[in-house]
């Protein structure tokens, strides 16, 4: 699916004339040949995303643009993984988990939304703009193509697929679904056979599923390799848990 190389902190995913869909900061549909996962370094103070990283693809020797994610994690960690239509790259840092608790002893802490001030996010964090601020930080960046032309929906439900499948590895390996600052890039060939849904039961859904988990995975054990694994939002530098208590109603009978 993809030619993939690495320079100076950034990690270009190309193939020409490639229908790409992003969630990060510079987000949404485009066309072309390239994204990008870019690492941020230590006390990373820009706010200026998009000249920060044009900077960041010129000093790396790369012209063309294209979605970019933004990570606290090295590209030398950067994972490639792929099973018949599907291909997964993914970094994956854990050091700022974002844990949702289902069950509590207490019952919760009820219609508390703004409670989010928490005594854990007081001291640093993560920027709201998605970038890490510092490189110790983590996140968990997945960009996932395939050689299939998917209908728009398919499309953004491969978000959905690769964020189910990211949650699913990282509860096994961390017990939290995610960190504050995950993104994803879903792609795909408009050249290629049609392919009306990506569901978990479609060929190409099943196969994301398992290049996420993989490249995940292999992330995760690169960038760990000599460090514990966080199990915890106490056991790490940063993050937060969602452990307020929403209003809940059953939905009326139309009269």
């Amino acid at each position: 699916m993809f030619e993939t190389t690495r320079s100076d902190g950034v990690c270009r995913i190309f193939r020409p004339e490639t229908r790409w869909l992003s969630t990060g900061y510079d987000g949404g549909e485009s066309r072309g040949p390239v994204a990008y996962n870019v690492t941020v370094p230590e006390g990373w103070p820009e706010t200026d995303l998009d000249s920060y990283v044009e900077r960041r693809l010129a000093d790396a020797g790369f012209d063309a643009r294209g979605p970019a994610l933004l990570t606290g994690v090295d590209q030398r960690h950067a994972r490639r993984a792929r099973y018949g239509p599907v291909e997964a790259i993914a970094t994956a840092g854990v050091s700022n988990p974002a844990a949702l608790p289902t069950e509590f002893d207490d019952g919760g802490r009820e219609n508390t939304p703004d409670d989010a001030a928490d005594e854990r996010n007081e001291t640093g964090g993560p920027d709201e703009l998605g970038g890490p601020a510092a490189d110790d930080v983590g996140t968990v960046n997945v960009v996932v193509g395939t050689t299939r032309s998917l209908e728009p929906g398919a499309l953004a439900n491969l978000v959905a697929v690769a964020a189910e499948a990211k949650a699913a590895t990282l509860l096994s390996r961390c017990g939290s679904p995610g960190t504050t600052t995950d993104a994803i890039v879903a792609a795909c060939d408009p050249s290629g056979e049609a392919a009306a849904f990506s569901g978990s039961a479609t060929p190409v859904g099943n196969a994301a599923r398992i290049c996420v988990r993989d490249a995940i995975v292999a992330s995760l054990d690169a960038r760990y390799a000599t460090d514990p694994i966080p199990q915890s939002v106490e056991a790490a530098a940063y993050g937060v848990v969602a452990d307020a208590r929403a209003t809940v109603t059953q939905v009326q009978r139309r009269r």
